[in-house]
C-alpha cells in the first residue's frame, strides 16, 4: 500500500505547488518543489504543520480561502493546524447540546488520536469528500415492484436503502460511506444535526438495517444513536468479502475510533470551520 504522504504528494496541482514554494521563499520554482516532494515524500509534513502555510490560506488580506486550492490539500492545513492547537491545549469543549459546550479536560485523547500520520491525511480527505455531496435517483426492487428512489449523501435513510440494493460486490464502498455520512454530521454539523432529527420511524428502520438499538429522544442520544450508526456501517465495511488488508484495517481502526474522530472534527470545526465566515464558501484570488 502506497505511504499516505505519497499518495497526497501525488495528488498536489500546479496551485497547491505554488502555494507552498511560496511558503518555502521560491514562488517561481513549484515544479522544482515537486521534485523535492516526489523524491522525499516525508517533506510535506513539515510544509503542512508550518504555521505560516495556515495565514497564507486563511488569512491573507482577501474574503475567503485562495481559490484554485484542491479540497484535501486547503482541509491537510486545517487538519495539521489543529493537531498544533491541541498541543497547547489543557482541555477541549465536549459537544453537549445544540449550541452548549462543555470543558473536558482530556486533550490528550485527541492528541494521541491524531498524531497517527494516516489519521491525518484521512481525515483530510474526508473532509475535502464533503466538498461536493452526490445526489440522484435510482430504481430499486420493492414489494410492489420496482419504485424511482431518490438520494443524498446526507440523507442516511435514502443512502442506506440504495447501498443495500447494491450487488454484494459493491457495497463496501456504500457502507464506508455510510459511516462517513454519520460521521460528518456529528463531527463537522453537529447543532445542525442535533436541531434537526429524524423520524422516530426512519431512525427504526436505519436501527434494523444496521442492526443496532434507537436510542431515548434527546439531542445528546440522537447524536450516539448517529455515532453507534456509523461504528456499525464502518465495521460492515470492513468485514465485506475480498476487502484489501490495509483498507481493512483502516475501516476497523475508523469502526472503533469513531467516538475520537467525531470529538476531533467537532473541535476543529468550532475552531476554524465555524469561524471562516466567509472562507470556504467564497474563495478568493
Amino acid at each position: 500500500m502506497t505511504p499516505y504522504p505519497l499518495l497526497f504528494v501525488q495528488r498536489l496541482t500546479g496551485r497547491d505547488l505554488e502555494v507552498l514554494a511560496a511558503l518555502e521563499g521560491a514562488p517561481s520554482q513549484p515544479e522544482q518543489l515537486r521534485s523535492l516532494l516526489d523524491d522525499s515524500p516525508g517533506h510535506i509534513e513539515g510544509l503542512l504543520a508550518d504555521p505560516h502555510l495556515y495565514e497564507i490560506i486563511y488569512e491573507s488580506p482577501g474574503t475567503g480561502v485562495i481559490a484554485g486550492l484542491t479540497p484535501h490539500f486547503a482541509f491537510a492545513v486545517l487538519v495539521h493546524r489543529t493537531m498544533r492547537d491541541l498541543t497547547s491545549a489543557s482541555y477541549v469543549p465536549e459537544w453537549v447540546g445544540a449550541g452548549e459546550r462543555l470543558p473536558v479536560f482530556d486533550a490528550l485523547s485527541l492528541r494521541e488520536f491524531i498524531d497517527d500520520i494516516t489519521r491525518r491525511y484521512l481525515m483530510a480527505e474526508f473532509l475535502g469528500s464533503f466538498t461536493r455531496v452526490a445526489s440522484g435517483s435510482m430504481w430499486v426492487r420493492t414489494e410492489r415492484g420496482y419504485r424511482r428512489r431518490r438520494y443524498s449523501e446526507l440523507d442516511p435513510l435514502g443512502l442506506a436503502e440504495m447501498v443495500e440494493s447494491l450487488p454484494a460486490a459493491q457495497r463496501t464502498g456504500g457502507y464506508r460511506r455510510l459511516g462517513d455520512v454519520a460521521l460528518f454530521l456529528t463531527g463537522v454539523l453537529p447543532d445542525h444535526t442535533a436541531r434537526h432529527p429524524m423520524s422516530p420511524m426512519s431512525q427504526a428502520r436505519l436501527a434494523r438495517m444496521a442492526g443496532i438499538e434507537v436510542e431515548d429522544a434527546g439531542e445528546l442520544q440522537y447524536l450516539r444513536f448517529l455515532e453507534k450508526l456509523g461504528r456499525s456501517w464502518y465495521d460492515r465495511a470492513a468485514n465485506q468479502p475480498l476487502v484489501p488488508t490495509g483498507l481493512h484495517e483502516t475501516l476497523e481502526d475508523m469502526a472503533s475510533n469513531f467516538t475520537l474522530a467525531r470529538r476531533f472534527l467537532n473541535y476543529l470545526a468550532d475552531r476554524h470551520l465555524n469561524r471562516l465566515d466567509a472562507g470556504l464558501m467564497n474563495p478568493v484570488g
